[in-house]
């Protein structure tokens, strides 16, 4: 793809519930949306949990600008600690979902080496080609957000997970 194009590359969380994380790429610039794990399931996997494969991410580190997190559940913030020591860029969340991060990360000793940065509905914020805004969503956690994610090639929605309210 052309160097003034936007790559969309899920690195996990397609057809599976976990190990969410999308990446954006955009004249040489990257964010990642969510950092979550794979619980094993009722099949009787041999692993106690699995992370996204971020060799991509490794190999273009210079050029990643920040992790986006659209919400507190640890199917999108549980290989932050993980991927972090490698990936030394700060952190977008909602205020729960941000206070949630900064324990998991005080715990794996990493809190004071991390940047986190709490976003606000509507208040955008800008990174490099990248100008993002979050909005509300409706979910069995509080304070989840999507992502309006504004590039010089166009407009990318990414709703986090969600859920409708019948009642609201």
């Amino acid at each position: 793809m052309a160097s003034t194009g936007l790559r969309v590359i899920p690195l996990g969380g397609l057809g599976e519930i976990g190990c969410n994380m999308m990446v954006l790429e955009c004249n040489g610039e990257i964010v990642v949306i969510d950092a979550g794990i794979l619980f094993p399931n009722e099949t009787g996997a041999e692993y106690d949990f699995a992370i996204p494969d971020v060799s991509y991410l490794l190999e273009n580190r210079e050029r990643l600008k920040a992790i986006l997190i659209t919400h507190g559940h640890e199917d999108h913030t549980g290989a932050l600690p993980f991927v972090l020591d490698e990936l030394a860029v700060p952190i977008y969340a909602p205020l729960l979902a941000e206070g949630l991060i900064a324990s998991k990360l005080k715990d794996h000793g990493q809190l004071k080496d991390t940047t986190l940065v709490v976003t606000k509905p509507g208040v955008p914020f800008y990174l490099g080609e990248f100008v993002v805004e979050t909005f509300r969503v409706c979910h069995s956690i509080p304070d989840s957000m999507g992502l309006i994610i504004r590039t010089p090639v166009g407009i990318v929605i990414h709703t986090g997970d969600f859920k409708f309210d019948h009642t609201p």
